[in-house]
């Protein structure tokens, strides 16, 4: 029990620094199943740059969550490593710096997928949109961070 407690104490500061696994979806639609396998229900397709998060891996399969919080499995194919986040907010706002005061470059509308580039300041991240136009937008406004 001696041992066991400082490795519990270790696992329990680890977890919050295990980082989620963000992907998106490739190919202009990919399908949803309720079991790792092509000949279970399919629940529904999600379209291309669609940004998924993967909760458990499996041999050539992978269980996610979207941006509804629904999980499903999809075909580890159907995923690409590249980075993109969903406008969750009713209007995201696309700012030329990571601040409340920074001009606003775009508005966003919801379920609208942006590139993700990189974190920026504590609640925002730096994203480009398919126009080209990069800038900054609060994370909450955002789901895939």
């Amino acid at each position: 029990m001696r041992r066991l407690f400082p490795a519990l104490w270790a696992l329990l500061f680890a977890l919050p620094a295990m980082a989620s696994d963000y992907r998106s979806v490739v190919g202009p639609a990919a399908i949803l199943y309720d079991a790792p396998s092509q000949m279970a229900k399919k629940l529904y397709l999600i379209r291309a740059q669609t940004p998924v998060e993967v909760v458990v891996r499996l041999e050539g399969w992978f269980k996610v969550r979207d941006a509804e919080g629904t999980l499903a499995w999809i075909e580890a194919a159907q995923l690409a490593e590249r980075r993109t986040v969903m406008v969750i907010a009713a209007r995201g706002e696309l700012r030329q710096a990571d601040r409340d005061d920074a001009p606003v470059v775009a508005s966003l509308d919801k379920w609208l997928v942006v590139d993700y580039l990189a974190p920026a300041a504590p609640g925002w991240i730096r994203v480009r949109h398919r126009d080209g136009a990069t800038g900054f937008v609060r994370s909450t406004q955002v789901w895939g961070t």
